[in-house]
């Protein structure tokens, strides 16, 4: 039986997950183009610096900042894992992980917003050491996806806090 904390960095090596490296670095790293899911993790230790502007772009003309008590209120000590997502695989083969994790990129370098979820990241002052992992599946990613949020809910409470919806 593992010793990992739950939602850490090891837990989820041992649970299949790779990559593990920096927003910056994913447009070089070698996603795959499959589906899957993939988290954001936070292994910086201490209380959180959550910025009054966001790095992402808007959507629809609505900006994605949102203020540091609400940041503040979200935030959840413990887990490293700070978001959780899924990357489904389109009709075509359009989609999967490298796409989604480049929209998310994308959204969080100022572009229009593919990747409204998980904007939250883009306000804290660290969001540079942030890292980013993934775990292709041959299951539904959405189901997958669910499961990882039910369990990470039922261990902590709420959900991670990038997470927004369920």
């Amino acid at each position: 039986m593992s010793d990992a904390q739950p939602w850490s960095r090891q837990a989820l090596e041992e649970g299949g997950f790779r990559g593990f490296v920096p927003f910056a670095a994913l447009r070089t790293a070698d996603v795959p183009a499959a589906p899957g899911v993939y988290v954001v993790l936070r292994t910086a230790h201490g209380e959180p610096e959550f910025l009054a502007e966001s790095a992402a772009g808007p959507r629809n003309g609505t900006a994605a900042a949102v203020s540091a008590e609400v940041l503040a209120k979200k935030w959840v000590p413990g887990p490293e894992v700070v978001y959780i997502g899924k990357a489904t695989q389109r009709s075509g083969g359009k989609r999967g992980l490298q796409k989604r994790l480049d929209e998310y990129v994308v959204h969080g370098a100022g572009g229009a917003a593919k990747h409204w979820g998980g904007r939250y990241v883009w306000q804290l002052a660290d969001r540079d050491d942030l890292l980013v992992a993934w775990n292709v599946t041959d299951e539904d990613p959405g189901v997958v996806e669910s499961r990882m949020l039910g369990d990470f809910v039922d261990r902590y409470g709420v959900l991670p806090f990038a997470n927004l919806r369920r």
